[in-house]
């Protein structure tokens, strides 16, 4: 599938090779400490919005659900992150090999996004040789070998080919969801350059303008300076502390949380509140102030944490954010972390088409936007 988008056209804001070595110019905003000071303006849009997890595994894949773009566009958002596993639209027996059904469903979510003024982010949670997830370990490893460093090379000209012409405004691309802390034996900082480098010049020859963002390193909580010279951005997350945003969560090791407060302390003991915060972000700030763009691809809280302390946590980390004027893609729409169908004991749900609405949590949200 094929689109015409509409040319480029403010000065570096947007995107690919425009964001190369570019500064942009400072402005007064609120930073995370509640004082006012002079930040870089980040060259991203402080995109809003959500993860929709039509593609986000094997067990998981369904076709997209159109009023939930409808939706998050009423509700006046306009990002949507698509996190993606290579094993729905490639052979089982050849990764090189594609299932033309499969991509024509992702061709339908961009339809959809783009047809409700969402930008969307094709991302891959699931690359060849990596996943962050438990659910069937890669044998082979994208930091370390050719053949799945190819593959990933290779999928991403497919979806650069596919939507060549659709702006950067409307579609971009996020290589791979969030690298692991690097190490001499899983991922050197050296190795996730060259496998980013790679797939930036493998888009770049056929789309030289497409927009795209790679995770920090260190599970997206760490951003790469040395990347900061390629024109592209980066991406954090909005899980710290880990003992309120997973608080019991099945596929993590929680035994040793905290009872969730806000402010609070940690796993480690160590204390918690706006202020550590914007410690926290800082970094990324400074990634902008260098010219590069950021954007925080997840956030959110699992649903066993008192939703109280969930949403207090959660006005602080969405403030910090928008001080440093960074977007944001809640984990999920629907289900343990979303809006939508949740599942928490201590929340009264307003009845939305069927559906179990938070809307403490919407309000919440759509007031960040102001």
């Amino acid at each position: 599938m094929t689109a015409q988008g509409e040319a480029l056209g403010e000065p570096a804001l947007l995107f690919g090779k425009a964001l190369k070595g570019r500064n942009m110019a400072g402005k007064t905003i609120k930073s995370g400490s509640k004082k006012s000071r002079k930040v870089a303006k980040n060259p991203l849009p402080r995109w809003r919005g959500f993860n929709l997890l039509s593609f986000f595994s094997v067990k998981w894949n369904s076709r997209p659900v159109e009023d939930d773009f409808r939706w998050i566009a009423d509700w006046g958002f306009d990002f949507i992150r698509l996190p993606m596993s290579y094993l729905l639209w490639t052979q089982s027996d050849d990764i090189f090999k594609v299932k033309e059904d499969v991509l024509e469903q992702i061709d339908q979510a961009v339809d959809l996004a783009r047809r409700c003024g969402l930008h969307v982010c094709l991302n891959f949670h699931r690359a060849p040789g990596y996943t962050i997830s438990s659910e069937n370990p890669e044998t082979l490893s994208l930091w370390k070998e050719q053949k799945p460093l190819d593959a990933f090379c290779f999928h991403w000209e497919l979806f650069t080919r596919r939507y060549k012409g659709i702006s950067s405004r409307e579609l971009s691309f996020n290589l791979v969801n969030e690298p692991p802390v690097p190490s001499r034996t899983v991922m050197t900082k050296a190795d996730y350059e060259r496998v980013v480098r790679a797939a930036v010049a493998a888009i770049r020859r056929i789309d030289p303008d497409r927009l795209i963002i790679a995770d920090g390193i260190s599970v997206a909580t760490e951003p790469v300076p040395e990347l900061a010279d390629v024109g592209i951005a980066q991406s954090c997350r909005g899980y710290r502390p880990m003992s309120i945003s997973h608080h019991k969560a099945h596929w993590c090791k929680t035994d040793h949380f905290p009872p969730p407060a806000w402010p609070g302390v940690d796993e480690s003991g160590e204390t918690w509140d706006r202020r550590r915060l914007a410690e926290y972000y800082a970094p990324w700030g400074k990634m902008i102030g260098r010219g590069v763009g950021v954007h925080c691809g997840e956030c959110g809280c699992h649903n066993l944490t008192p939703h109280g302390v969930f949403l207090a946590w959660l006005e602080d980390v969405l403030s910090v954010l928008t001080g440093l004027g960074i977007g944001y893609a809640l984990w999920n729409f629907r289900g343990p972390f979303g809006v939508l169908d949740s599942k928490r004991d201590d929340v009264e749900y307003q009845d939305w088409h069927g559906r179990l609405l938070d809307r403490k949590m919407l309000d919440l949200l759509r007031e960040s936007g102001k």
